[in-house]
């Protein structure tokens, strides 16, 4: 039962991706810099996660342990979220909401194959079989024909 729930907010978590792009997109056309839409995407973000993690360990009575990881992990993460917001700000507009999601669930795949293979920071490793390939190859064909049709 849990793995359906898991599933579901997977596709969830997808749908708000989808959503955002559009809407980053527009704010981006109002304010005229598309990297100033995505600064206030994540200063929003910030702000109200910061206020749910404030409520969370409140609640729980719980402390951060701001020393346990590394520290390049406490901007890296952001780096990338920033990239990804820009340039779907970016890309929204002159390809689509529908060949952006495509592309981007392609590169997710293929990111993940080769973070699974390595076992990148401990991921539980996978090897990339013909399944994998042919998955990954279909999925770029269909990403390439929502692109072109």
């Amino acid at each position: 039962m849990m793995g359906a729930v898991w599933s579901l907010l997977g596709i969830l978590s997808g749908a708000f991706i989808a959503i955002q792009a559009p809407i980053n997109s527009q704010l981006a056309r109002g304010l005229g810099l598309p990297v100033a839409a995505a600064a206030f995407s994540f200063l929003s973000g910030a702000i109200v996660l910061g206020i749910i993690a404030f409520a969370v360990v409140r609640l729980q009575g719980i402390s951060l342990d701001w020393k346990a990881p590394a520290p390049w992990l406490f901007i890296a993460g952001g780096m990338l979220g920033g990239f990804y917001v820009t340039l779907s700000t970016i890309l929204t507009p002159r390809i689509g909401a529908a060949a952006l999601m495509a592309f981007l669930v392609a590169g997710q795949l293929l990111a993940g194959m080769l973070i699974d293979r390595a076992g990148f920071l401990g991921v539980a490793v996978r090897e990339i079989s013909l399944g994998r390939v042919a998955g990954a190859v279909l999925l770029l064909a269909g990403a390439l024909l929502i692109r072109l049709y």
